[in-house]
């Protein structure tokens, strides 16, 4: 315990220090705190100013550009609010699949429904033109349902040609 000082010890050694770089500052008394006027004098108004911060909604929208964000962020829109894109009739029918180099795979419940939207499909394509930048979609493959493999399972012909004549 004769190591630590004492606790006024303490507070008496600060005061010294304190005081010490008081005096290396050039004046007894502590610096005021005052407001810095910018170099060009005057203050920032009421208006808006080249002095004022910039609006995020700028800075993010040339950033994004930049870094070349504005595809995939579309893209991405795309797939996660299809039925704002399209339309809740057309989302309730088909779903999007994939976007690769500007395909889009939708696929549709039924087979009439596939035909249906292929009849639609530059009516869909505008839609999407509106919502997101131009680019992102340029062709539309609608396919309807996949017919179940019959590969494999009880009802798998080993060597046979399998069943023909149910979906064609």
């Amino acid at each position: 315990m004769g190591d630590e000082p004492a606790a006024p010890d303490l507070a008496a050694g600060a005061l010294r220090s304190a005081r010490s770089i008081a005096a290396g500052r050039g004046s007894g008394r502590p610096a005021r705190l005052g407001r810095r006027r910018s170099p060009g004098g005057g203050y920032s108004g009421a208006r808006p100013d080249e002095r004022d911060p910039a609006l995020i909604g700028s800075i993010l929208g040339n950033t994004m550009a930049e870094l070349g964000w504005v595809a995939p962020l579309a893209q991405a829109r795309l797939m996660s609010q299809w039925a704002s894109v399209v339309g809740s009739e057309i989302a309730a029918r088909c779903q999007p699949v994939s976007l690769v180099d500007g395909e889009l795979k939708v696929s549709a419940e039924s087979t009439a429904w596939a035909t249906q939207l292929r009849l639609m499909a530059p009516q869909i394509l505008a839609r999407i033109a509106r919502e997101l930048p131009a680019g992102v979609v340029s062709k539309l493959i609608i396919t309807g349902p996949s017919a179940p493999s019959w590969k494999r399972g009880p009802w798998s012909m080993h060597g046979g040609r399998g069943a023909r004549d149910t979906y064609g």
